[in-house]
C-alpha cells in the first residue's frame, strides 16, 4: 500500500467530537518523547506533518490524519512526564483516555517503546488498562539504531517477559529505525491487512 494522500482534519479538543467519515482508525501513543511524531512523519513520508519537539508533552490534543481517503492515523498525546501545567495535563490525559477506551472506530493502537530505555511502570500500567478494556494493540520498538544489536535483543526480551506477565502472550511487535529505514513497510502492510478485515466486517453488518 502506498500513501498518496494525507489530510489533517484539525485537532480534537473534546472527546465527543467526531471525525468526518466512518473509517478505521489507528492511534499512535507512548511515553512522552518516545519518538512518536517522528515516526508518524516517516510513515506518511511527510517531514512536518506531526510536530516534532525535544520538549516532552507538546502534543495535547487528538490529531487525526485522513490517509488515502480511506483510514485515519491518530496522533495521541504522550503519557508520563510533560512540561505543561498540571491542569492542562489532566485535561489532556482525560481526552486521550476517553478516545482510546470509547472510540468504536479504533481498530488498533501502536504502543511505542523506546528500545534504549525499555519498559517502564507507566507502560505496564497502560497495557493493563488496554487489557481490561480489551483494546487491540501492538508494540513498536523505536530508535533501534541507537543501541548495539545485542543490547537491543536483550531489552526486547525483557519487555516481552514483562508483557507476558500481564497478557500471557506477546502481541505483535515491530522494530523500527528511521535512520536505517527499517520497519516502515511492515507497519503499513499490517495496517492494510487490518483495513481489509475492517471493510469485510463493516460490509457484513450493512
Amino acid at each position: 500500500m502506498k500513501i498518496f494522500s494525507v489530510k489533517f482534519e484539525g485537532s480534537k479538543i473534546q472527546s465527543n467530537q467526531l471525525f468526518l467519515y466512518n473509517f478505521p482508525e489507528y492511534a499512535f501513543i507512548g511515553r512522552s518523547n518516545v519518538g512518536k511524531s517522528s515516526l508518524i512523519n516517516w510513515i506518511t513520508n511527510r517531514r512536518k506533518l506531526a510536530k516534532v519537539s525535544s520538549t516532552p508533552g507538546r502534543t495535547q490534543f487528538v490529531n487525526p490524519f485522513l490517509i488515502n481517503h480511506k483510514w485515519y492515523l491518530i496522533d495521541l498525546p504522550g503519557y508520563g512526564y510533560s512540561s505543561i501545567c498540571q491542569n492542562k495535563k489532566e485535561k489532556t490525559q482525560k481526552l486521550m483516555m476517553d478516545y482510546i477506551f470509547y472510540r468504536k472506530n479504533l481498530v488498533n493502537i501502536f504502543l511505542l517503546i523506546d528500545s534504549r530505555i525499555c519498559m517502564q511502570k507507566l507502560d505496564l500500567h497502560f497495557i493493563q488498562k488496554l487489557k481490561i478494556f480489551q483494546i487491540h494493540f501492538c508494540i513498536v520498538f523505536t530508535k533501534t539504531d541507537k543501541i548495539h544489536p545485542m543490547i537491543l535483543n536483550k531489552n526486547i526480551d525483557f519487555c516481552k517477559n514483562q508483557i507476558e506477565k500481564i497478557l500471557f502472550s506477546m502481541p505483535k511487535y515491530f522494530k523500527v529505525s528511521i535512520k536505517n529505514r527499517n520497519g516502515r513497510d511492515k507497519i503499513i502492510q499490517y495496517i492494510q491487512n487490518l483495513n481489509e478485515i475492517y471493510k469485510k466486517n463493516f460490509t457484513s453488518k450493512n
